[in-house]
């Protein structure tokens, strides 16, 4: 069938049902016209340096296997077509059927000066590296994977899949100039033929950087890579690209782009219904008595204003300093419970990928964390203390493509872990705003409502999410940093406050553990008590949690 949502061109399956792989996703809403800026934000093109690559979304298909892979429904391999005069195919696409086709590979074009030692080349030989032809699976046809040859000073960064056994032709596909490669490693898992298959070694992964982060200059090509082993490795046989341009951020959004995107994507976020404790803007939570502590002279804290512009700068987390708050037993019981007429979140922007995405990073800020519950079969189990501290800040990530200003992935933190979702895997409203759901007394965010367990099948932790009239607007938020704008965003004193948010609670997880060890058989508490033990002090409570610009992911990836 054709849909010309997206100008890709899908053959009708063979299987007996329909799969969400034969749906090209879109977003719900058309995506505005973004801002016109001095950069090459969203023109369809970024130059990596003497390599002007663009982001294909246009696909044929080559072949489809309709077992193995997530949910056991397979994959289908596409190869890139629309591909603008000039540019060349740097390898082919695979996505398992289990969800809409949303997808996307580079293609490239040489625009160096070089005659002899161009960026792009042809490959000199094929390798095949896998063939179908030998797997008892259900597939349209036999398929051959094979990896390009590249010359000396050149790598290989996809691979090219027929579905016959002769070699592709040596205009096919072109090799990329060494300099301008990054090492690659195996992410998300796509396709494997299946644990009944004799060759089921053997298996599909989308392809990464191994280094991620604000000043990493590795460039995910959207291709992948087809190796034996399930295991992640850092040893592939593709690479990614590189961007070497002097100005690698030329590609980023401005400020009044910024603002269109925000605009255009920014979540609605619901708070379970029964959960008390909510959000409050950072403001107002000083503004209504939190204090600050000092090591030594803890009989004399001291308000915090408005705007954090008393708090220490910088350092490290030693101890030092931590907030708490009010003293008064009635301000105090207010103040744990938000004020969502207050509430905003503070946005965190930066490079990804090499410049070729913008992370949104949506932080929101809670007084106070509940306490966590334990799922035991049917029943839900109050962990007491466990799981409360004061100062809860979670984050939610939007990944936009620079090529076009589409949003592509968005990530959930979850408690110490958290996933990306592709931008088909979400629920929207009012547009093409994602939908957040908050989890009762943790607030760990997921793109679904529901249980949400974590840990066994019979027991672990409740993150129950839930729609409620309790709604989290971040489309009301402030930009607190966007280090590649230099200047032009002034962060506020409260974000390189770089001390505790909260008291370190002084508690036993075993005491804990044994006022609900009366209705748990002694194997299912310990069972639980790894379960609560793997996770950070900070998720306990035990250690009054840090702001946002001390986590991991603020100069890094999320994952």
């Amino acid at each position: 069938m054709v849909n010309s949502t997206m100008g890709s061109v899908i053959p009708e399956c063979s299987c007996a049902e329909n799969l969400p792989i034969e749906t090209i996703f879109k977003l719900p809403a058309e995506t505005p016209l973004w801002p016109s800026g001095v950069g090459s934000f969203a023109s369809g093109t970024i130059d990596l340096g003497g390599l002007q690559v663009s982001q294909i979304s246009t696909f044929n298909k080559v072949w489809a296997a309709h077992e193995g892979g997530p949910d056991n429904v397979g994959a289908t391999v596409f190869e890139p077509i629309g591909i603008p005069l000039g540019f060349f195919m740097l390898g082919s696409y695979i996505q398992p059927n289990n969800r809409p086709l949303f997808g996307w590979v580079l293609v490239a074009k040489d625009v160096s000066l070089s005659i002899i030692n161009g960026t792009l080349k042809q490959p000199l030989d094929y390798k095949l590296v896998w063939s179908s032809a030998l797997e008892k699976i259900k597939q349209d046809s036999t398929v051959y994977v094979w990896l390009p040859t590249a010359p000396n000073g050149y790598k290989a960064v996809g691979h090219v899949v027929t579905t016959t056994p002769n070699k592709p032709s040596l205009d096919k596909i072109r090799c990329v100039r060494e300099n301008l490669t990054d090492q690659c490693e195996t992410y998300s898992w796509m396709w494997g033929p299946g644990k009944d298959s004799k060759l089921s070694s053997f298996n599909f992964f989308d392809a990464r950087p191994s280094n991620r982060g604000i000043l990493a200059p590795g460039v995910h090509v959207g291709t992948f890579v087809a190796q034996i082993g399930l295991s992640s490795t850092s040893i592939v046989s593709i690479s990614c690209l590189k961007n070497i341009n002097v100005n690698s951020t030329i590609s980023m959004p401005n400020l009044q782009q910024i603002e269109a995107l925000v605009l255009a994507y920014s979540p609605v976020m619901y708070l379970h219904p029964d959960d008390e404790y909510l959000t409050s803007s950072v403001n107002w939570y000083f503004s209504n008595g939190v204090l600050l502590y000092k090591k030594g002279e803890e009989s004399k804290p001291v308000p915090i204003a408005p705007n954090g512009t008393n708090l220490p700068q910088g350092g490290t987390n030693d101890g030092a300093y931590w907030m708490d708050l009010p003293a008064d037993p009635a301000k105090k019981e207010r103040v744990k419970k938000g004020d969502l007429l207050s509430s905003k979140s503070y946005i965190h922007v930066k490079p990804m990928l090499g410049g070729t995405f913008t992370d949104i990073v949506i932080w929101v800020f809670y007084p106070f964390n509940g306490n966590a519950r334990a799922k035991l079969g049917n029943l839900t189990i109050p962990l007491g203390l466990i799981g409360e501290h004061v100062g809860d800040w979670e984050h939610v990530t939007l990944r936009v493509s620079n090529f076009n200003g589409l949003l592509w992935q968005m990530y959930f933190s979850q408690h110490n872990k958290g996933a990306w979702y592709e931008a088909s895997q979400l629920e929207f409203q009012n547009g093409n705003k994602p939908i957040v759901y908050s989890s009762f007394h943790g607030h760990a965010t997921y793109p679904h409502a529901g249980l949400n367990p974590q840990g066994a099948e019979v027991i672990g932790l409740r993150n129950d999410t839930a729609k409620s009239d309790k709604v989290v607007d971040f489309g009301s938020f402030e930009l607190v940093s966007a280090e590649y704008l230099g200047s032009q965003i002034i962060e506020p004193p409260w974000l390189n406050y770089f001390r505790q948010w909260g008291p370190t609670i002084d508690y036993n997880i075993d005491d804990e553990l044994r006022k609900v060890e009366k209705i748990l058989p002694e194997s299912v508490r310990i069972l639980l008590e790894t379960i609560i033990k793997a996770l950070p002090s900070e998720v306990l409570g035990q250690e009054g949690p840090t702001g946002p610009k001390t986590k991991d992911n603020w100069f890094g990836d999320e994952n």
